[in-house]
C-alpha cells in the first residue's frame, strides 16, 4: 500500500485533471491506520496535494481536504511546523471554507505542542490571519480559530504573542467589525480569561473584559442578553468569580433585577440574570447567595407563578439547581408561604401544564425532594403523592436518561421503600409499583415482543 500511495502522488503530478487517481489516493489513505500512515507519508511531497487547492473545481477540492486532513493528521506536529506552515497559512485565506477549516485544525495541533508552537509564535502572519478568521461568514470557521487562538493562550508565550505584540490591535480591529464578530471576540477572551488567573489578568489590562461588562448596562437589550451569558461563562472559575466580585458586578446584577420591573423589555434579560447568580449559587453557596442578593430569590419566586412560560420555565429550573443541595433546600425552607404558594404553582403545573413544562416542573420536583433524609418523611411523602404525575415520573424510565438521573431515582425509590410509612402516604399501588422498579434494578430495560407474520397465510 505504501508502494501505491507513493506512485499515485507522482502519477497526480503529472497530471492536468487527477480526479481518479485523487479519488484512489483517497480510499488508500483512509484504509490505513493512522500510526501505520505516519511512516508512508513523511517523506512524501505534500505541495502536490496542495496545490491542486487552487481551482474554482469543487469535487478537486473536497478530495484534496479529505486526503490532506488524513495525512496530516498522521504528521507530528513538528513536522507541520517545520514543513507545512507557508501552505497551511494559505489555506488561511483560501476562499472555501473547508479549507480555512483544515488549515486552522492542524494549527490547533501545533500551538499545543511546545516545539512547534515556537514556530507559530515566532511567525506573526499566520497568527495575523487566524485572527481574521474570527470575522469569517461561517460560523465553523470563526469557531475553529477561537479554538486555536485559546489554546495558543495556555502558554505565557502565547499570551505575550497575542497580547503584547502588534497583533492586539488585529485582535481589535476585527473586534470593530460588527457586532456578532464583537461577540466571537469576546467569546475568545472569556475562553482565554477562564484557564487560570493570570491568563485573566491578560485579558483584563487590555481592556477587554472592561468593554463586556459595560455591555450590561447597554441600550440594546439583545446586546445585554448576550453579555449577560458571556459573563456567566467567566463566573465557571473560581478566579473568575473572584475577579466579577472585585468590579462590583454581583450587585449589579441585582440591581439590574430589581430594576427590571420598570423595564418593558427586560424578558429579553431578566432570564439571563437570574441564571446567573442560579450558577453562582450552586458555585458558591445557595445560603450566601440568597441572603446577600435577595432580589434574586424574591424573583426566581416571581417568576414561578408568572403566566409567561418561558419565565416559568426558568424559575423551575432555578428551583431545581438551588433545591439539588441540602443547604439549597433549607434556603428554600425558610423562606415559609412564599415557597409554599410556589410549590402549589408547581404542582399544578405538573398535572395541568404544557408538555414541556410539566416535564421541567416535575425534575424540578424531583431534584427538591431527593434526599435520602426528605424521602422517608411523611411530610415528604405527601408531597410527592400531592403533586399529580410525580409518582409516575419517578417511575417512568424513558424520562431521565442519564446515568445520573437514573442513579438518583433508583436511589428516591429506594428510601421511599424502605421507609415504615410509604404504603399507607402513598397507597398500595404506588408502592407496589416502587417495589417492583428497586427489584428491576436502576437500568432495566423492558424486552420488546417481536410479532411476525410469517406462515400467516
Amino acid at each position: 500500500m505504501a508502494a501505491s500511495i507513493e506512485s499515485l502522488f507522482v502519477e497526480i503530478a503529472s497530471l492536468e485533471e487527477p480526479i481518479e487517481e485523487l479519488q484512489t489516493l483517497k480510499t488508500a489513505v483512509l484504509s490505513i491506520p493512522v500510526s501505520a500512515l505516519r511512516d508512508t507519508v513523511s517523506g512524501l511531497r505534500l505541495e502536490v496535494i496542495f496545490s491542486l487547492l487552487n481551482t474554482n473545481d469543487r469535487e478537486k477540492i473536497e478530495l484534496c481536504v479529505d486526503i490532506l486532513g488524513r495525512i496530516l493528521l498522521a504528521l507530528s506536529p513538528v513536522h507541520l511546523a517545520q514543513n507545512c506552515r507557508v501552505e497551511l497559512q494559505a489555506g488561511l485565506k483560501h476562499p472555501d471554507d473547508t479549507v480555512k477549516i483544515l488549515a486552522l485544525t492542524q494549527i490547533g495541533r501545533m500551538v499545543l505542542n511546545h516545539e512547534a508552537v515556537t514556530e507559530i509564535q515566532n511567525n506573526q502572519d499566520i497568527l495575523r490571519e487566524v485572527i481574521h478568521c474570527i470575522k469569517g461568514e461561517k460560523m465553523t470557521v470563526a469557531k475553529e480559530a477561537i479554538r486555536a487562538l485559546a489554546k495558543l493562550s495556555h502558554s505565557k508565550a502565547g499570551l505575550d504573542a497575542l497580547f503584547r505584540s502588534d497583533l492586539l490591535k488585529d485582535l481589535k480591529d476585527v473586534m470593530a467589525t460588527s457586532d456578532i464578530v464583537r461577540y466571537r471576540v469576546y467569546e475568545l477572551i472569556v475562553d482565554i480569561s477562564s484557564v487560570s488567573p493570570v491568563s485573566l489578568g491578560y485579558c483584563a489590562n487590555s481592556s477587554f473584559i472592561s468593554q463586556l461588562l459595560g455591555e450590561l448596562t447597554g441600550d440594546d437589550v439583545l446586546v445585554r442578553a448576550t453579555a449577560i451569558e458571556m459573563v456567566t461563562t467567566l463566573s465557571h472559575s473560581q478566579h473568575g468569580r473572584q475577579y466579577l466580585a472585585q468590579q462590583g458586578i454581583m450587585d449589579k446584577i441585582s440591581n439590574m433585577i430589581t430594576g427590571a420591573k420598570s423595564d418593558p423589555f427586560s424578558s429579553f434579560y431578566l432570564p439571563g440574570l437570574v441564571k446567573f447568580f442560579g450558577n453562582l449559587a450552586i458555585m458558591d453557596s445557595p445560603q450566601h447567595v440568597c441572603e446577600t442578593y435577595p432580589a434574586f430569590q424574591n424573583k426566581v419566586f416571581e417568576m414561578a407563578i408568572d403566566p409567561d412560560p418561558v419565565m416559568t420555565g426558568v424559575a423551575l429550573d432555578t428551583l431545581g439547581v438551588l433545591g439539588s443541595t441540602v443547604e439549597g433546600k433549607q434556603v428554600l425552607q425558610k423562606t415559609g408561604e412564599k415557597f409554599n404558594a410556589v410549590l402549589k404553582r408547581m404542582s399544578k403545573l405538573a398535572s395541568g401544564g404544557a408538555t414541556e413544562l410539566r416535564v421541567r416542573c416535575l425534575e424540578a420536583i424531583s431534584l427538591l425532594i431527593t434526599l435520602q433524609a426528605i424521602a422517608p418523611q411523611p411530610w415528604g411523602q405527601r408531597l410527592m403523592i400531592g403533586t399529580p404525575g410525580f409518582m409516575e415520573f419517578i417511575v417512568d424510565r424513558s424520562t431521565g436518561p442519564t446515568k445520573e438521573a437514573k442513579d438518583a431515582k433508583f436511589e428516591l425509590v429506594g428510601a421511599l421503600v424502605s421507609s415504615s410509612t410509604a404504603a399507607d402516604i402513598l397507597g398500595s399501588q404506588h408502592y407496589l409499583r416502587l417495589r417492583s422498579y428497586l427489584r428491576e434494578g436502576a437500568y432495566y430495560v423492558a424486552a420488546v415482543a417481536t410479532v411476525t407474520t410469517e406462515g400467516a397465510d
